[in-house]
């Protein structure tokens, strides 16, 4: 796929780089747990967990064995592809790290962050259909462009497509499921209309692939690749669909027991 020449140029300093924001958060998201514990009521120990396992499936796909291999293995690189761009995002949305960081800061810094989230800009960041153009929109230009094979020929290129990866499945997945506060909320079936919408086109996207492969691919390297794009895809975007059903159902179970609450006092 790709020699070993340009694996080693990529891999040491960038690897580095990449990983450097996910240890980073890690502390951070730790050190705000104590901070938060000593304030208010203990901060749920499961949150801590899904945070920790996301920190870690983003940071074995940006360094190490899978990383070095990405290079030359295409199911290596898929293999990536899944730890960065959905199985990460997913489990550290479920970590909640915007309400842990309200419940930390002073109350006048949180009310400055609220006031931002409700912000414009913020909630265009937010919107569903434009998380999807900028995460599964941004997979079909990768894979079926020259941007792939020129992506391990430039080290920024490298770093850069990887950074988007992460953030484009981060923003996508918190706009579909509300784990931290969101001001400006879409309803269920809009987001599910849009979830819907996306999966189908990464699921075309991973068969696309299987048939036609990227430049510098092999025919059975496509192939296995795709399968790992398609059935690994499928499997982290039913725990999203559920999350979102779990989700829809709750709210309207509260609302029928508001209505009949309403109901017994008239």
């Amino acid at each position: 796929m790709h020699t070993h020449d340009h694996s080693n140029e990529i891999s040491d300093l960038v690897q580095i780089i990449l990983v450097t924001p996910f240890v980073l958060g890690l502390i951070g998201y730790l050190l705000s747990v104590s901070i938060s514990n000593k304030k208010k009521k203990q901060w749920p120990f499961y949150r801590v967990v899904l945070w920790i396992i996301g920190v870690v499936c983003a940071s074995l796909s940006v360094i190490g064995p899978i990383a070095d291999r990405s290079h030359e293995d295409f199911s290596a690189h898929m293999v990536g592809h899944l730890l960065l761009g959905m199985l990460a995002p997913l489990l550290m949305a479920l970590g909640a790290p915007m309400t842990l960081i309200l419940r930390t800061l002073p109350v006048h810094s949180a009310r400055r962050l609220s006031y931002i989230l409700r912000s414009g800009p913020i909630s265009i960041l937010h919107n569903p259909i434009f998380t999807s153009l900028i995460n599964v929109g941004a997979l079909w230009l990768l894979y079926t462009t020259e941007l792939f094979p020129m992506m391990h020929e430039n080290v920024l290129l490298y770093a850069f497509i990887h950074i988007h990866i992460f953030l484009a499945g981060y923003l996508f997945t918190i706009s579909i499921i509300y784990i931290d506060p969101t001001p400006q909320r879409k309803s269920f079936i809009y987001r599910s209309v849009v979830l819907l919408m996306a999966l189908a086109a990464h699921s075309i996207l991973s068969k696309y692939l299987y048939a036609h492969p990227p430049d510098g691919i092999s025919t059975a390297q496509a192939k296995l690749g795709g399968m790992i794009m398609y059935y690994g895809g499928d499997a982290i975007e039913v725990g999203l669909v559920c999350i979102l059903c779990y989700q829809w159902y709750r709210n309207t179970r509260s609302k029928v027991k508001a209505a009949n609450l309403q109901l017994q006092k008239n």
